[in-house]
């Protein structure tokens, strides 16, 4: 059981300070537990005239992994130095094997955030290169000389790092394949050179160039990846890029196959993890349009296993929604329920959450249940929640 203090600032509205301050008592049952927070991750930053903005969003990641359920013993609002002051009590469960995980989840996020960082500096160029690549071009001639097996590897790897180092794509695609044509048995030239091709399509894509402009990217990225893997059958980047041609190609069943295939050799790998859940969520939005529901199921069910571990719920937030307003409507209100009290677990201040699963208790005639999501729904400032009550 721990507490939390929380004084309003100038920017902060209600909803705000009452997320603040459960925060604050979330954190110290963390390191009342053992485990010491050093300090806030900043991953998202935006900047406008003069000012500065940003939002520590790992950090209530960090806490929400750790963070199995949290029950509001005692909250209240007083006035300091003529401050609203926030204060709360709260009894918390807390689970570190859960946040072991997401550490090791955040160290790949980072490598990705770090290329997501070089993409956006590349946007500017991108045009350019496009025009130079679809410029007639004299013939080229690649000159292998004598060298001999161990040689040709140890260029074909000196190539590829220069590759990987590059800023400018059409560069990247030409040591890419002087590297291919080194050692043709091996997968990381086409890999890094497939996913070139991929990055060329996604700049013309969106430049707004026709489906005929980018196609060719594609197609060539598809031959680069289905060699890696007859090359080797089990490599993870391989199998990635194919799940990625394939959402390209809307081809959704296939490309969950291959994310599917890539998780059982590699379960930590996750960016093939964070693919799957929106391919599967994105699907299975379509599928209810269509009023599919029992094949909507079966695809949010790819997603939403039982063995993903909690850390991964704020990702997985809008296939749990979505699934519960399939359950609704297929009229099984428990199991609606049950996937809103997952969100909620997860993060208690979830309005949205709070609003659906007290919709659900007043339909099932829970009004005591429904009164107590109503009344949280209400402190976080969500006005409907508010207008219900009595």
């Amino acid at each position: 059981m721990t507490e939390g203090r929380y004084v309003m600032g100038d920017n902060d509205t209600l909803a705000t300070a009452e997320e603040r301050v459960l925060r604050l008592a979330q954190r110290r049952a963390i390191e009342e537990a053992g485990l010491y927070i050093e300090s806030a991750f900043q991953d998202i930053e935006k900047a406008s005239p003069g000012k500065s903005f940003q939002s520590s969003s790992l950090e209530i990641r960090t806490i929400a992994a750790a963070i199995t359920k949290t029950e509001i013993l005692k909250s209240w609002r007083s006035f300091d130095n003529d401050r609203p002051t926030f204060y709360i009590r709260i009894r918390a469960a807390v689970d570190l094997d859960n946040l072991q995980a997401a550490v090791r989840r955040w160290q790949s996020e980072e490598r990705f955030a770090e290329l997501s960082r070089r993409l956006q500096s590349e946007n500017a160029e991108l045009k350019a290169q496009l025009r130079q690549l679809r410029a007639p071009a004299g013939v080229q001639i690649l000159t292998i000389g004598p060298l001999g097996h161990t040689e040709d590897r140890e260029q074909a790897r000196m190539l590829i790092e220069k590759a990987i180092l590059s800023q400018h794509l059409p560069q990247k695609l030409d040591l890419a394949s002087q590297a291919a044509a080194l050692d043709p048995q091996s997968v990381e030239p086409l890999i890094v050179r497939g996913q070139t091709y991929l990055r060329l399509a996604s700049a013309a894509y969106s430049n707004k160039s026709r489906p005929s402009e980018y196609s060719k990217y594609i197609d060539n990225a598809r031959m680069d990846f289905d060699r890696a893997i007859l090359i080797d059958p089990k490599s993870t980047w391989a199998l990635l890029g194919q799940g990625d041609v394939n959402t390209w190609l809307h081809r959704p069943v296939e490309a969950v196959h291959a994310f599917e295939q890539v998780l059982e050799l590699d379960p930590f790998f996750d960016l093939a993890r964070y693919r799957l859940i929106n391919l599967c969520t994105t699907e299975a939005r379509k599928l209810v349009s269509l009023r599919q529901w029992s094949s909507a199921l079966r695809i949010l069910e790819k997603c939403l296993s039982p063995n993903i571990p909690d850390s991964w719920i704020p990702d997985q937030k809008a296939a749990y929604l979505l699934r519960s307003d399939i359950y609704k409507k297929l009229s099984q209100p428990t199991q609606a329920i049950d996937d809103l009290s997952v969100i909620l677990r997860a993060d208690p201040t979830d309005r949205q959450a709070l609003l659906a699963r007290a919709s659900l208790y007043q339909e099932n005639l829970q009004g005591r249940s429904a009164k107590d999501d109503l009344e949280r729904a209400c402190m976080l400032g969500a006005t409907p929640a508010c207008e219900q009550l009595p």
